[in-house]
Formats: structure tokens, sequence, C-alpha cells
């Protein structure tokens, strides 16, 4: 499953990233703070439609654009199966104090394409995968999207 506020964050900090800009030069911009903008981009918080709009204005995009995008990168995960089911590595079993057990990442594999878009998919843990894209149009950029 696709989390959205993942794949949000990641988008966002694509554009923030793509302009050289710092969290803190956006978060003073878009009236929010550093660490909840940060936080944000991290897929850990879900932001209001106000905000997001906010953010999309600081960095000078329009919110349509940033959800298309996102749209695009949901819409790519969903069309290829299994790319976002975990995978275990069986041979490899460090566990934390508390016993739960942690997953060594997965090297990255390509996973497919289709002559304009290239995806590649790294195994975080056993819940979390990160899906990249890429466009063979050297004019466009990278979408990040981790699940």
């Amino acid at each position: 499953m696709v989390l959205l506020r993942r794949v949000i964050g990641d988008a966002l900090r694509a554009r923030r990233q793509g302009q050289h800009r710092t969290l803190r030069e956006v978060s003073s911009a878009a009236n929010v703070s550093l660490g909840y903008l940060s936080e944000i981009e991290r897929g850990q918080k879900e932001p209001s439609s106000e905000l997001l709009a906010a953010i999309c204005d600081a960095l000078g995009a329009r919110l349509s654009e940033l959800l298309r995008e996102v749209s695009d990168t949901v819409a790519l995960a969903e069309q290829m199966p299994g790319v976002l089911v975990p995978v275990v590595d069986e041979s490899v079993e460090p566990v934390t104090r508390a016993g739960v057990r942690k997953v060594a990442p997965q090297a990255v594999r390509q996973v497919g394409g289709d002559g304009s878009v290239a995806v590649a998919v790294r195994q975080d843990s056993p819940l979390k995968a990160t899906l990249r894209s890429a466009r063979v149009r050297p004019a466009e950029r990278d979408v990040v999207c981790a699940a």
C-alpha cells in the first residue's frame, strides 16, 4: 500500500531540493514551523489542504501540479504488481532490545519501465519499500515514493 502522506512529502522535498532551498527558507515563506515541515516531508504528518497550498505557494508551485505529480506516482505504483509487497531476507535476523526483528536494506532492483519511465525498488524493511521512478527525458526530474 502506498502512503499518500509519504508520496506528498517526497514530492515536496524533491521540489524544495531542486530549488536548492533549505527547510528554514521554505518554512518561513509558508509560515509553518521548521519541525512540522520536516515531518511533512518525511511522511510523518499529513498536511491540511490549506497548509499544502501555503507550502506550494512558498515553493512557487501550483497545488494542482503537485497533486498531479503525486497522482502519477501513485498510479505508477498501482500498475506494478508485487512492487510494494514486503520482502523478508531470511538470512538476516538482527533483533532490537524489544525483540523486534530488523531486516537489512535490500539492494536496489530494477523492476520495469515502459520506455519513457524507469522504475527501481529498494526494500528498506519488511514494511517499507522505496519506489523510485525516473523519466527518460533529461528535462524531467526523478520522483521518489516510499510505502
